[in-house]
C-alpha cells in the first residue's frame, strides 16, 4: 500500500507502507522518482531520474506542505 499524501501538478507524493520508519516522502513525476528525508532536515534521500529543476521544485512543494506531510505520516504510521 502506498498512499497518497497530495498532488500537485505532474508530482505525486506519497509513502510505501512497509518501508523504514525514518519519516520520509517519495515523489513521482513522469520523467522519474525521488525520495526525501523529513527529519532531521528535509534533504534528498535519492534520486532517479528527475532533473535538478524537477527536484527545486518537489523540494520546495515539500517544504509548502510539511505540516500535512508530517500529520499524515504521523496518522499513518501510529506509534
Amino acid at each position: 500500500m502506498s498512499p497518497t499524501v497530495f498532488r500537485e501538478g505532474a508530482y505525486r507524493f506519497f509513502f510505501f507502507s512497509r518501508e523504514e520508519r525514518r519519516p520520509h516522502i517519495h515523489v513521482n513525476h513522469p520523467t522519474g522518482e525521488a525520495k526525501f528525508w523529513l527529519d532531521p532536515r528535509i534533504e534528498l534521500a535519492v534520486n532517479y531520474g528527475l532533473t535538478a529543476q524537477r527536484l527545486a521544485r518537489a523540494l520546495r512543494l515539500i517544504e509548502e506542505h510539511e505540516d500535512e506531510i508530517r500529520a499524515t505520516w504521523r496518522r499513518h504510521f501510529p506509534g
